[in-house]
Parts: C-alpha cells; structure tokens; sequence
C-alpha cells in the first residue's frame, strides 16, 4: 500500500457532460492577459535553462507577475497606426548570483519577452508599438532555503497550497479549446486578416451549443466593410466545422457580436490590447488552456512560476496530468477531479493529500476501479519532477 495519503470518492456533482447549463471560456494567445501569461512562461524557460547552463541547476525565482497597461491606436481600412504604446512590466524575483556566478536575468527576461512577442503577435513592433521594462527583485532568503534544501532529491513545497485537474474534456470544453488553437494555426495560415486575439465562450444549454467568438482583424490585410464582413463569416463558418468534429449536438456560432455600422472589430496590431484592455499573468486560463466555472478551479496563476517547487505550477499541471492518465488507463469514468494540496517545507511528491473523485458510468463501481486509480496516482506522483523537466524544456503548456 502506497505511503502516500490518496483519497479516492464519489465526486459531489454529476457528470459536466451531464448537468443542464454549461459555460466555457479561452482567452486566445493575442488576448492582453494570455499575452502576459506567455511572456512569462517564456522568461521563466529562459531564466530556468541560463541557471543549467551557468550553475548546473534551477536556482529560485517566480516570475508570474508581468503586467500590460494598453496602449491606443487608430486602425483604418488597409493600415492604421499606434497612437500610444503598450506597456510590459515584467516583475518578480529573480536568482542574480550564485557562488560567485552572476547571472544577467534582466537582460534573460527582456530577451525572452522579444522573441516570445515577435514569435506570436506578429504585426506588434517590438520597440515601436511596445515598450519593454524589467524590474526583477532578489528571491526571499527563506524561500530560498525551501527551493534548495541541501541534500534532497525530490524538492520541498514553497508553500501551502493546492492544484486542481479534471478529465476527460467535454464536448463544448473541446469546441473551444481546439477552435481558438486551430483558428491561430491552420486558419490564420489561410487568412492572414486574422489577428490572435480570439476569445471563446461556449455556452451548453442543454442539446443546444452557442458559441461566441470575439476574433479581433488586422487592419493591413482588411480593405474594406464588405471584406471584413466575409473575414466574419469565414472565421463563422470554420468554427462550426471545427466543433462539428467533436459533437452532434445542434452548434450555434456567433462572431463579433458587438459589431455596428460604425463600429467593428478591426484593429492595427491583431490584439485589444491597443485599444484600451490591460492585461495580468493569471487572470485568464487555467493550466488547461480554459476557463470553466461548472468545474472546480484553483486561482493560483500557473505560468511564469519557477517548475522546481512552485506548487502553483506544479500541481495544476501534475493535476491534470494525472487526471488525463487515469481516465486513458481505467474504463468506466464519466468524470474525474484530482485536487492535490501541498504543506510547506514537505516534499512535494507527498503532498497534504491527494483527492481523486469520480464519476462513474453506469453500470461500474468505484470499489471495482479505486486500487487502479491509487496505483496511478502513486506513480505519477513518484514522478514528480518529470513535471520540472518538461516545464523547462517547453513541453508543456500553462495557460
């Protein structure tokens, strides 16, 4: 028997695929908060892979506090302008020197906020129609003692706190999940027009499924009403087939709802954030890619936060790790919540307690499933720190 304190029981809900209502939300990568989410899943990567390279290993920071203060433009039919540029405060702590190593993490930061920028909102002008700042402060001296425990092969929590998984994915979860990703890949492959700032919100109702997409057009490839307008209904029409994949419930697709004749969603940049929307790492999608009030949900922002022993990032992503595992392995469940809560100072591959509750089909009892499910739980858990090395290495995503 497992040395480790998991729980498993009934989850104290139906099924999501079951309950009558259900809301959906992605903030697509050019969306102001997602925007600060990327860059500092980028600077973290970079800070995590300078201190390998340098020192040997992962020295403490957390850098899951970038902020986004709008800026203004004036988009016109074939090119606006910027008026006002945005502003990037990339802040929180940082490592600067090890055993007599200096290590450059303001110059690491803004180096990794510039590639990710330009790597993913394309027609910003980094520099023109961005204005970089870096404000990184030294770690807090007994975190650091938690982060590098001497001697410990498998990291110490930083802190008291919980990481929250669920699996498998609905159909309206997958609608809005694949149609932003496919939309900002294959589409805008095809149709330049379309800038990254596409936001989702799939609402359930019963059989019927509404989508509403607010999906912001780049100036520079729109001439004019009539062309924008058919850029509206292509995104329309790829959206309904894209869901038509994943459900044969009746789907319902809407975009840039808020339009009027003298008004539409065109921008100079692809992203609102030129026009007013501020932005802040955490306050947009989960460590799953979505935003889903009918589920459970920790608040805790996953990206930018060190993957050594960060368990804001550690369990949200071991969460939903473990819960996408288990469902794949064992038959018979409908639905699953992992929820793992950490205790400072105690290694993080035994936490607190690890909750596993399921819904089963019918037909299957817990009690035939629950040694399998420990069993995975365990190993995954065991496994901690491969969560450390694919977060280095990019392997996985944050938001």
């Amino acid at each position: 028997m497992t040395e480790r304190n998991i729980q498993v029981e009934p989850i104290d809900r139906r099924a999501v695929e079951d309950q009558d209502i259900e809301i959906v939300e992605r903030k697509g990568i050019g969306h102001p908060d997602s925007i600060c989410d990327g860059i500092a899943e980028a600077v973290s990567s970079a800070l995590s892979q300078a201190y390998l390279d340098r020192v040997g290993k992962v020295l403490h920071y957390n850098t899951d506090e970038t902020q986004l203060v709008a800026g203004s433009s004036n988009p016109e039919f074939g090119g606006g302008e910027m008026v006002e540029p945005i502003y990037i405060l990339l802040t929180g702590r940082a490592t600067k020197e090890y055993e007599g190593t200096k290590i450059p993490t303001d110059t690491i930061a803004l180096e990794a906020a510039r590639n990710y920028l330009n790597e993913n909102i394309p027609e910003l002008d980094v520099g023109t129609d961005v204005i970089l700042d870096v404000k990184l402060g030294e770690g807090s001296g007994d975190l650091q003692s938690v982060f590098s425990e001497d001697g410990a092969t498998v990291p110490m929590a930083n802190d008291t706190s919980f990481g929250v998984g669920h699996a498998p994915l609905s159909e309206t979860e997958q609608i809005v999940l694949n149609a932003e990703q496919r939309l900002n890949s294959e589409f805008v492959a095809d149709y330049p027009a379309l800038g990254p700032d596409v936001k989702i919100m799939g609402k359930r109702e019963r059989d019927t499924i509404d989508v509403t997409v607010a999906a912001a057009m780049v100036d520079t490839y729109i001439d004019d009403r009539n062309d924008y307008d058919t850029m509206v209904e292509n995104v329309r029409e790829y959206v309904l087939d894209v869901a038509e994949e994943y459900t044969d419930r009746e789907v319902n697709v809407h975009v840039n709802t808020a339009d009027a004749d003298d008004s539409i969603y065109l921008t100079t940049t692809g992203t609102s954030a030129e026009m007013g929307d501020d932005g802040s790492v955490g306050r947009g999608n989960r460590a799953n890619g979505l935003i889903t009030p009918n589920r459970s949900m920790s608040m805790e922002a996953t990206s930018g936060k060190n993957p050594v022993n960060h368990i804001g990032k550690i369990y949200n992503l071991l969460s939903t790790s473990i819960a996408e595992t288990v469902v794949a392995e064992v038959d018979g469940i409908r639905d699953m919540r992992i929820r793992l809560l950490s205790q400072i100072g105690r290694p993080i591959d035994k936490p607190h307690v690890a909750d596993a509750q399921v819904v089963t089909e019918a037909g299957v009892s817990l009690a035939d499933i629950e040694d399998d499910i420990v069993a995975i739980v365990d190993e995954e858990l065991a496994n901690v720190t491969n969560i450390t090395e694919r977060a280095v290495n990019g392997d996985v995503t944050t938001f």
